[in-house]
């Protein structure tokens, strides 16, 4: 059986973009799509005009139209659809429980608002087991970036901690035929940042960035070999996660981060790397767990 891709669909511009994407993608990996839609009959306790069998019939419209359009970009396409009768996040989260990836469409607003209204992609982010990629829209199509230029990765942590994301990159690199920038990020530890005599002595004697580099390079060790076809570019940065990662990827064409769950009063939250990828890039985010 092929690999499974799972995207989330509304009949909105954003999700439109968003099978369009996944259908490139399986494309490229040879991966089966399985498109779906989650609608769930919930009377409200208000005065408005409800109708059943009128919201079923456009839950089926929205998969119907959303297969006939990838089946005419498409052809060869392996794909399949459904409606799942649940709430959003469920339904994407059980029907993703054995997919490569899960796609969604989000609303490129500022960062506030984006975050309100990406409510479900922040529990989806959150949750999946697999990786969760995001793809933004304007007029229904996908945003700059999305069909030229390097896949962008951030590296943290040690090799064994990575190795799910740089795999990620690794063959998304591999199959769009394109480069691989590997970034990872360091700051200085707050003992060091009092004067510029002290930064000195760190990058002279404590070997701050040797000590980066090294780690970056053991990471990369395992990948190099099994990719030989990918261009690595591996770039040791001093500065914030975020804002080195979003340097890097201003030009690219999909950023890979990963992500580490934290639980907080107000729910699950996925990192601040990975909320600033996500908010501000202005490509395709691919959101993958940790191992």
């Amino acid at each position: 059986m092929k690999r499974t891709l799972v995207v989330g669909v509304d009949g909105s511009a954003e999700s439109r973009a968003a099978a369009d994407w996944a259908a490139r993608e399986a494309v490229r990996r040879d991966m089966h799509v399985h498109v779906v839609h989650a609608w769930l009959w919930q009377p409200l306790a208000v005065p408005v005009v409800q109708d059943r069998g009128t919201e079923a019939r456009r839950a089926k419209e929205i998969l119907d139209e959303t297969e006939a359009r990838l089946t005419r970009r498409h052809p060869r396409l392996s794909l399949s659809a459904e409606v799942v009768q649940d709430v959003p996040v469920p339904a994407l989260l059980g029907a993703a429980k054995e997919a490569e990836m899960l796609v969604l469409g989000t609303r490129g607003h500022g960062a506030l608002a984006g975050f309100l209204l990406g409510s479900y992609g922040q529990q989806l982010i959150a949750a999946a087991e697999c990786p969760v990629v995001c793809v933004r829209a304007r007029d229904g199509e996908p945003v700059p970036g999305s069909d030229g230029g390097e896949v962008v990765v951030g590296q943290q942590g040690g090799a064994a901690e990575s190795a799910e994301v740089l795999r990620f990159a690794f063959e998304a690199a591999a199959a769009r035929k394109v480069p691989l920038r590997v970034v990872r990020a360091w700051s200085l530890p707050p003992v060091y940042g009092y004067s510029p005599g002290s930064m000195w002595i760190a990058q002279q004697f404590a070997g701050l960035e040797p000590f980066e580099r090294d780690a970056l390079d053991q990471a990369l060790e395992p990948w190099r070999p099994r990719f030989p076809e990918v261009e690595v570019v591996a770039r040791v940065e001093q500065g914030s996660a975020g804002h080195v990662l979003l340097s890097a990827a201003s030009h690219a064409r999909l950023v890979v981060v990963g992500r580490r769950v934290r639980e907080s009063a107000v729910g699950a939250r996925i990192g601040s790397v990975a909320h600033a990828v996500l908010h501000h890039s202005a490509c395709p985010v691919a959101v993958v767990p940790h191992r």
